[in-house]
């Protein structure tokens, strides 16, 4: 009696095991709503002759408006490029090439036949120089550069061989990209009866806000001394000063936080590019560099003719679509272009068969 009876309720273990079971899988279960259990009415748009043809004719349309606009925006710009690289031989700053010509001057001179309407960016430009390779882009200690003073004596091994000199000094900013900053240096002059005006070049806040404000920190200072914090290291072999030497006139504008040393800091993406210098915004200049003619004062310090490299400054203003951009407009006028002609192709299409259809029936 009491086996027969095990046969027909089972074993209460069993059973119990099934029963929490059940209740696990419908906690896991989603709450029985429209939204959960993806019921909420939703809408479909049918695309039809009437909605595509007018569709491809208005957005061609306005891209076209768009892209004439930034044409001829993009035309209004001006820019001055000039190269100062030395490979020619009737080029001012070709003595400049020379390994045995440490320090080096040079003068170009330029005219300008109308008023280069302000404010003017001046930026120089390198090419075939490719910051965008990656052991070159990952050659940088974060921490040092976030004023962590422990890793100025034991840079990361991302930094090698540029972390530590011949005598196994740490060097601060360690790393490839630091160790290549640009170093050559411009004043700008204004000829005027044969004798040369300076024109004033404004430095503060060529750099991305986030790159001063949150990305690089100097290190705090040491015994009231911000060159100490920097003790038992030393600078980047190529530089001809330390970091904090960058500029002894403003401690706002020294150290890691130095806006050519964040300028520099920001890779390019392209082997041919150009970064801000200065910009030109105050005094006699703050509408523009008025006609006249013009020498540009050049210390020659950076070497690109090794790896066949090309130096150059740029002179440019900027408008509400930024700098010059030809391709941005252009590529506007194509896309709408193609955008029109597709509208009255598909029109042509539709009227031809679709009417026919109806003519048969």
């Amino acid at each position: 009696m009491r086996k027969s009876s095990c046969r027909r309720g089972g074993t209460p273990g069993k059973t119990e095991d099934i029963r929490m079971k059940n209740e696990e899988e419908a906690s896991e279960r989603p709450d029985n709503t429209a939204f959960t259990q993806q019921q909420l009415p939703a809408w479909q748009p049918v695309l039809s002759a009437g909605i595509i043809i007018p569709g491809f004719l208005i957005i061609g349309l306005a891209f076209l408006g768009i892209g004439i606009a930034l044409f001829l925006t993009s035309q209004t710009i001006q820019v001055l490029e000039m190269d100062y690289t030395g490979v020619e031989k009737d080029s001012p700053c070709f003595r400049c090439t020379s390994p045995s010509n440490q320090t080096c001057t040079c003068e170009v001179t330029f005219s300008l036949s109308t008023l280069f309407t302000g404010p003017v960016f001046f930026y120089y430009g390198l090419s075939n120089y490719f910051q965008n390779f990656r052991k070159y882009g990952v050659s940088k200690d974060d921490y040092q550069l976030t004023g962590d003073t422990q890793y100025f004596k034991s840079p990361r091994d991302v930094c090698f061989p540029y972390a530590h000199d011949s005598k196994n000094n740490p060097i601060v900013p360690c790393g490839a990209i630091a160790s290549s900053m640009f170093n050559d240096t411009f004043e700008l002059y204004q000829i005027i009866n044969g004798t040369k005006k300076k024109v004033p070049l404004d430095g503060k806040g060529i750099s991305w806000w986030t790159d001063y404000n949150i990305k690089y920190r100097n290190p705090l200072p040491v015994n009231g001394s911000f060159a100490s914090a920097f003790d038992g290291t030393v600078k980047p072999i190529n530089w001809p000063k330390a970091a904090y030497e960058l500029d002894l006139t403003d401690p706002n504008n020294n150290g890691f936080l130095n806006q050519d040393f964040l300028v520099w800091m920001r890779r390019a993406a392209l082997p041919q590019f150009r970064k801000l210098y200065r910009r030109i915004t105050e005094g006699d200049y703050a509408t523009g560099l008025p006609a006249g003619n013009y020498s540009l004062t050049v210390y020659y310090n950076y070497p690109v003719l090794s790896f066949d490299g090309r130096k150059k400054v740029v002179f440019s203003n900027v408008s509400w679509m930024g700098g010059k951009n030809d391709f941005l407009g252009i590529a506007y006028l194509v896309v709408g272009s193609l955008c029109v002609v597709m509208s009255v192709v598909m029109l042509i299409v539709y009227a031809k068969f679709k009417f026919s259809d109806d003519d048969d029936a």
